[in-house]
């Protein structure tokens, strides 16, 4: 009797898939929030929008935008601030009245745009007035609470419209906040392989590298970061849109987010409102460096060379609760595994805060 017939396993089929949604259209340049109107018939995204902006950003460019939509399409407005929370819930009931959603301004009003989008189902566009961070081109929004801020999963935009004018002419310190996320991507990538290797955490090497030349750009052309240079917020916005790339490759923040964002988190928690997002995760980019035994100089240099702080005193942080913000950085995503969670004692915590003065 032959077995041939008989056939007791399943054949092996190779059924690994994942979920990958990317910008379709990335446009920046000088001027280029005049090609908004070509993006959105380009996408054929429906024949009413929602554009959220701010009380000071619809000044800067979104009584633009609506003026470039407004012979093609039923326009609304929202103007979100106050709470963010109630903030968020009008702005999602808002945007379940349009057929997609335009968020102008800077971080917080592109994160409530992304969140309102993606709970409504809907496509959004992000038309950023600052290079603040990589919040513009990824698929993570921050959230203020009182807790402190919370990393949510949002809508990442189906297009970016960078005008580098209107970026350029943004507070310097935004720009080189942007430039300090953006280098910090080299020691969130560290992490990332450090909890590979011990934790097993599955790593893409796509987005590893992607996220690792995103930052080496930024090293390389640290000189060349100027206050209102339409240059500089060229190569900066570049950067910020392909560390979100890099963010939906992976599936997860874990290209541009490990132990230095957890510092960052901490802050918020025990210093609310003092520096930006992007500041305090270049300083905490400098102790993580140090900590995985790399440049960590190399870092502060060039965030000294774009403008950015790279000591506690700077954000008006005094040094203890810096400490206590590397302390609790372990207790801020715990099933995120960092450098941070390796038992740092308060004696090393003040002598890395100390470090970071050190001439």
């Amino acid at each position: 009797m032959s077995a041939d017939g008989i056939n007791l396993l399943r054949t092996k089929v190779f059924d690994k898939s994942k979920w990958m949604q990317l910008p379709r259209d990335v446009v920046i340049g000088h001027d280029v929030i005049e090609q908004l109107p070509a993006v959105c018939e380009d996408l054929a995204l429906g024949d009413s929008v929602l554009i959220i902006t701010g009380d000071t950003t619809r000044d800067i460019a979104g009584k633009r935008v609506e003026a470039l939509l407004a012979g093609s399409y039923d326009v609304a407005t929202f103007a979100a601030g106050g709470d963010p929370l109630e903030s968020i819930r009008k702005a999602e009931a808002a945007a379940a009245e349009a057929g997609f959603v335009i968020g102008v301004g800077g971080g917080r009003v592109i994160d409530t745009a992304k969140i309102a989008s993606y709970n409504t189902d809907r496509h959004f566009i992000s038309v950023p007035t600052a290079a603040s961070h990589d919040g513009i081109a990824s698929s993570r929004a921050s959230v203020p609470t009182p807790e402190g801020n919370v990393s949510l999963a949002a809508e990442p935009p189906v297009a970016v419209v960078a005008d580098t004018a209107v970026i350029a002419s943004a507070p310097h310190r935004l720009l080189a906040s942007g430039c300090a996320d953006i280098m910090a991507n080299y020691t969130a990538i560290l992490d990332w392989e450090l909890s590979n290797r011990l934790r097993g955490e599955p790593l893409s090497e796509y987005a590893l590298t992607l996220s690792r030349m995103t930052a080496e750009i930024l090293f390389k052309n640290a000189d060349l970061i100027k206050p209102h240079s339409e240059e500089s917020a060229w190569i900066v916005t570049k950067a910020l849109v392909s560390s979100g790339v890099a963010m939906s490759i992976a599936g997860s923040s874990r290209p541009g987010s490990g132990g230095e964002h957890k510092f960052s988190h901490a802050l918020d928690r025990l210093s609310p409102g003092k520096g930006l997002h992007g500041e305090k995760c270049g300083i905490g980019a400098i102790i993580t460096m140090y900590l995985h035994g790399g440049d960590w100089q190399g870092i502060r240099s060039s965030l000294k060379k774009v403008g950015a702080p790279t000591t506690p005193a700077e954000i008006g942080v005094d040094d203890e609760t810096a400490v206590e913000a590397l302390l609790a950085a372990r207790t801020i995503r715990p099933e995120r595994f960092t450098i941070l969670d390796m038992g740092l004692t308060r004696e090393s915590a003040r002598d890395l805060v100390k470090m970071l003065y050190r001439e």
